[in-house]
């Protein structure tokens, strides 16, 4: 029988729960694993673990599976702790977080995870993340935290410098790279694009997304580095032959429709590298973004997210959920659902075979020249049982390297105000934003924010 106990804190999402349950519940190396799971939302997560002794059941993979809302009953003994939690009510805070700066005059491209909306963001995560790996230094101080919950680089930042337990992030984002190159090397390839396909980074896409990412994994042998949300395409290889498609994507690219990635494809021919990380995504980290005058989101046909409609997404989702747990829907569907990386993460970790993981986000290290060593880059990893150990990339593009070794001293900023609720903190932090360009404002916003989100701001009151 297996010696692990992964736990899942954040186990009744809609969207992340059923895919990192499926996964983990069909990998031979957990079978026997102890699988405990933990919501503060109690009808969720009897779902979740329903589906879960269902798969367990079908799948022959005799797992110990348990529920709590209490982290601490799960955490004792744990050996991997996988975290993807957002403070509720997610749209609707996110919506704030946007619509508040523009009653000061700035228009941010889209507010998740750069722009002063990343910065409440993260002040709202980071106590309940810091939370969370404090009750692991004492429950289970050996344990690794695999986090997915964002704003990703500044959750485990804040976790690597204010505990001592080992943390490592992971995104998917690395598939709208994927999807980018098979778009544009789609004639080469006989990859079937759909006429007006676009890919901006939007829940919208994600079908065109994933078919485009399977077709480009089918061809391509893809390296990526930078930071989380801001990877740039650093070499781009031919699966069968080996051979350097960099020429061919600059090619293509100077005859790419706008519907491609507009902005990621400017970026491109100014500094010979492709960011791929997607529109939506990227723009958060750009000063080029938010002129009123110029318009750039317009220019480059940025969405902004769909608060609205997501929320209807996840109420579908957890109908779904629910019906798979009843024993309506079978869950033979979700053998062959498309893996976050956790699962991957935690057999390697736990004793399996070591890995090559393409992106990890982890302390720099000197992986990235010019970058400081406690910067969490985002990055190729070896994976096994002796821990993470990041490939050592070395340098980027000396413009890129300096647009991320700036974002690297937001995120120190950002945590350090977040963890602390120091006033002054936070006004220094907004001011070192890329999107901030006015002392009044950065004020009238910062007393905004903290007047509107009072309640989910103690740190700072």
């Amino acid at each position: 029988m297996s010696s692990r106990k992964i736990v899942i804190i954040g186990a009744g999402s809609a969207s992340f729960g059923p895919t990192t349950l499926a996964t983990i519940v069909r990998n031979e190396a957990l079978r026997g694993s102890e699988l405990a799971l933990v919501d503060l939302n109690e009808t969720a997560l009897d779902s979740a673990a329903r589906v879960a002794q269902r798969m367990s059941d079908a799948w022959d993979a005799e797992l110990s599976i348990s529920a709590s809302t209490e982290r601490a009953e799960a955490l004792a003994g744990a050996t991997q702790v996988i975290v993807s939690i957002e403070v509720a009510p997610r749209e609707a805070l996110w919506r704030l977080d946007w619509e508040i700066p523009m009653r000061h005059g700035l228009r941010q491209p889209y507010g998740e995870n750069g722009g002063p909306g990343g910065f409440m963001h993260a002040c709202r995560q980071i106590p309940h993340h810091l939370a969370i790996a404090r009750d692991m230094e004492r429950l289970c101080p050996d344990a690794w935290m695999i986090l997915f919950s964002n704003p990703l680089p500044r959750l485990v930042r804040a976790v690597t410098k204010y505990t001592r337990i080992r943390t490592v992030g992971k995104c998917h984002q690395i598939n709208v790279g994927y999807a980018l190159a098979a778009a544009l090397l789609a004639g080469q390839y006989g990859i079937d694009v759909p006429r007006g396909a676009t890919l901006h980074s939007d829940p919208g896409n994600v079908g065109v997304i994933h078919a485009l990412s399977e077709a480009g994994r089918r061809h391509f042998r893809l390296t990526s580095a930078g930071l989380n949300h801001f990877i740039w395409l650093l070499d781009l290889r031919d699966k069968a032959t080996g051979e350097d498609l960099y020429p061919a994507l600059r090619k293509a690219a100077e005859k790419a429709p706008r519907t491609l990635e507009p902005l990621s494809l400017d970026l491109f021919r100014i500094f010979g590298r492709l960011p791929i990380a997607g529109d939506t995504h990227l723009a958060e980290y750009l000063p080029w973004l938010h002129d009123p005058v110029a318009d750039p989101c317009a220019r480059y046909e940025l969405p902004l997210y769909d608060w609205s409609g997501n929320e209807g997404v996840r109420d579908v989702l957890h109908g779904l959920m629910s019906s798979m747990a009843e024993g309506a829907l079978p869950v033979e569907g979700m053998r062959e659902a498309p893996s976050e990386g956790a699962t991957e993460l935690v057999a390697a970790l736990g004793g399996g075979e070591p890995y090559l993981d393409e992106t990890v986000n982890v302390p720099n290290r000197g992986a990235i020249a010019g970058l400081p060593p406690d910067t969490i880059v985002e990055l190729p990893a070896v994976v096994g049982p002796y821990g993470i150990r990041p490939v050592q990339v070395g340098p980027l593009p000396t413009p890129v390297t300096e647009l991320c070794r700036r974002e690297a001293a937001l995120v120190e900023a950002v945590v350090d105000a977040a963890v602390t609720g120091d006033r002054t903190l936070a006004l220094q932090a907004l001011l070192l934003d890329p999107m901030v360009n006015d002392i009044g404002r950065a004020r009238a916003m910062l007393n905004d924010y903290l007047e509107t989100f009072a309640a989910y701001l103690p740190q700072f009151q």
